[in-house]
């Protein structure tokens, strides 16, 4: 991805409530099933927050400290932002950088915490580099976007082998996590309402703005009709695949 893409894209997805498909009901249940006591003070980290929908959700529901980290300051604007508002900045810390040059110490955090974006990584580096910031015992909570089905039309699969060809099935996804380190405690199903609800719908509203404001940019009309094909896609093939959460617990063991 050039620069300028790159730029398009952000400026693009900032306005969004979210980066990504999802909900508030999926964040709570999500942080129910991590069997963390949620009357102790945790430290937990968001990596990968985007603008922060999730993260509110957490910082509700947790006592502690929350450190959001993303790459982009535009986001962490809008996070920052909404933390104010909802009189919980006290309780969050945004931190602009790569999720692969973290700022914490080794077994320093109770809960990692990423929404739809470990697969920036990718999902296996992600669970190798990131443990060893759980303390022992912690928890690893990320969505992953995951085959749901044994086969699949050619065209979909084609698209994910290209777009991103970590994309794998659940059970292989649950044996990469036992593989890394973990113990699964739980894994579930997004709905379809969090991608279409939730993401896309808000996306197809907002696509004519950014054409409006940039009529002749080949950049935005390409990164339009991208867009656009990716949410053909899943309206047409949205029984085969979705994201998955999955969460799961640090072992005892220290890998290699």
């Amino acid at each position: 991805m050039t620069d300028r893409e790159l730029e398009i894209l952000v400026d693009f997805h900032k306005d969004g409530q979210r980066q990504g498909p999802g909900s508030d009901k999926i964040t709570e249940q999500a942080l129910k099933l991590t069997e963390i006591d949620l009357n102790r003070s945790l430290k937990v980290a968001d990596i990968g927050c985007g603008s922060g929908a999730q993260t509110m959700i957490l910082a509700k529901m947790i006592i502690g400290e929350i450190t959001a980290i993303d790459l982009f300051p535009e986001f962490l604007e809008k996070l920052d932002i909404r933390a104010l508002q909802n009189k919980l900045h006290k309780k969050i810390k945004t931190v602009a950088c790569s999720m692969d040059q973290l700022p914490f110490q080794e077994q320093e955090l109770d809960l990692i915490w990423s929404e739809g974006a470990i697969y920036i990584m990718g999902f296996e580096k992600g669970l190798k580099e990131w443990r060893k910031y759980l303390k022992t015992g912690g928890v690893l909570a990320v969505s992953e976007i995951s085959w749901i089905t044994d086969n699949r039309p050619n065209e979909i699969q084609k698209y994910w082998d290209q777009a991103y060809p970590e994309m794998d099935s659940i059970p292989n996804k649950l044996s990469q996590l036992k593989k890394n380190g973990y113990t699964p405690l739980a894994h579930f199903v997004l709905p379809q309402a969090c991608w279409l609800d939730n993401y896309y719908d808000p996306i197809e509203e907002r696509l004519p703005n950014i054409k409006r404001k940039n009529p002749k940019n080949k950049d935005v009309d390409a990164f339009i009709i991208q867009e656009q094909e990716e949410i053909r896609l899943y309206k047409k093939y949205k029984e085969y695949y979705s994201y998955v959460f999955y969460i799961a617990r640090k072992t005892k063991a220290e890998m290699n």
